[in-house]
């Protein structure tokens, strides 16, 4: 056989509504088409992180600008393994600009639908925080969704004829992949979740206690359940205004990596918990400078540079079988546990934000000394 004829079989994981996008990448040669796509994430995410930078910097300028250099320069992998997902994040990251500023809507709405057929676990939530925030931001996220089924029906229709049974087909790869030991496995067997890259959901700490899939699941669940069902119920019950909407999406963007399977690439989606960040620093007091370190830590702890170096050095240590689950727990544990603090703490920022008062209220009957610079802005 030449090696122009030679034939390559991979294990699809994607939904193929993702083909609705990569199609004209498949019809283009190798080499271009390549090139094109790291263009194309390279250029779509840098552009999202300029958007956020151009909200954040209005209420804290050196904040914003830090927090955006410290993600890009901590993004390197986007490139080297073209990652579908950071484009997926970055389009919703548009989208959501789009519909804050009330500029581009038809844009922002064509973003969206994209990134919902690119990779919707990674922007569902986001997507779910418009839907149940009412009036205009309802309309722009049915809007997105009807788009989104427009482009998918005809590839998904298409795909069901060519392979009736692509289901079970996606379902088995899924399932291959997660068994014990697989690529996505989050259990210490695993031979993908760590390392760069590595596995951020909760799955990922709990299986260290129990290697047991009802067990890590269950317990994923009961965490991430009454978070989830308290952000929902103030969503409904509250008017979103500009203001309000950050902290909103501050408190889902890191809740959105915790319950299902994601990696450290999907962890770019905390550029939208700058903005919140700028305006609590802009605040001053104890709680701006919990929210500058705790956003600090997220895009640290799911970056490339500190992992990077601390393989790097690892790689050069003997480890021992005592020393063993010690440094399992110092692999899995800070990034799904940063990024639960993170959507607590804006979760009670978006709870106690009036934007009326342009402050954090207070619990009724609370005896603050107003000298203290914590309480004085909050």
């Amino acid at each position: 056989m030449q090696p122009s004829e030679l034939t390559i079989y991979v294990y699809f994981l994607y939904a193929p509504t993702v083909l609705s996008l990569v199609l004209p990448f498949a019809l283009m040669p190798i080499g271009p088409a390549i090139v094109t796509w790291l263009i194309l994430l390279a250029s779509v995410f840098i552009f999202a992180s300029c958007l956020v930078w151009n909200i954040a910097s209005g209420y804290q300028s050196d904040v914003a600008g830090f927090l955006v250099f410290l993600t890009l320069i901590n993004s390197e992998f986007i490139l080297i393994s073209g990652n579908a997902g950071a484009l997926a994040i970055s389009l919703c990251i548009i989208a959501v600009w789009c519909f804050y500023k009330d500029r581009f809507l038809h844009a922002g709405i064509a973003c969206f639908a994209l990134s919902l057929l690119i990779k919707p676990h990674d922007t569902a939530l986001i997507w779910l925080f418009f839907l149940l925030s009412g009036g205009a931001y309802r309309k722009r996220a049915l809007q997105a969704l009807a788009v989104a089924f427009a482009v998918a029906l005809p590839t998904v229709l298409w795909i069901a004829h060519v392979a009736p049974n692509w289901i079970q087909e996606l379902t088995h790869n899924l399932a291959l992949f997660s068994e014990k030991g697989g690529l996505a496995d989050p259990s210490p067997a695993t031979t993908g979740g760590r390392g760069i890259a590595m596995i951020i959901s909760l799955q990922s700490i709990f299986s260290a206690f129990s290697d047991n899939p009802r067990i890590y699941n269950l317990f994923t669940a009961l965490t991430c359940g009454p978070i989830l069902l308290v952000w929902s119920l103030h969503t409904l019950r509250m008017k979103v205004t500009p203001e309000r909407l950050w902290f909103g999406l501050a408190s889902i963007a890191p809740f959105s990596m915790l319950p299902v399977y994601h990696r450290e690439l999907d962890a770019k989606v905390l550029l939208l918990t700058i903005p919140a960040c700028a305006m609590l620093v802009a605040r001053g007091g104890f709680i701006g400078k919990l929210s500058l370190l705790l956003t600090t830590l997220g895009i640290l702890l799911t970056g490339d540079i500190p992992w990077a170096i601390f393989f790097a050095v690892l790689s050069k240590i003997h480890i021992t079988p005592v020393e063993l689950p010690l440094l399992n727990a110092v692999e899995a544990f800070p990034q799904p546990l940063i990024l639960l603090a993170m959507s607590i703490f804006y979760l009670w920022a978006y709870m106690r934000y009036d934007p009326s008062h342009t402050t954090l209220k207070q619990p009724a009957g609370s005896l603050q000394d107003p000298s203290s610079s914590a309480i004085a802005t909050y």
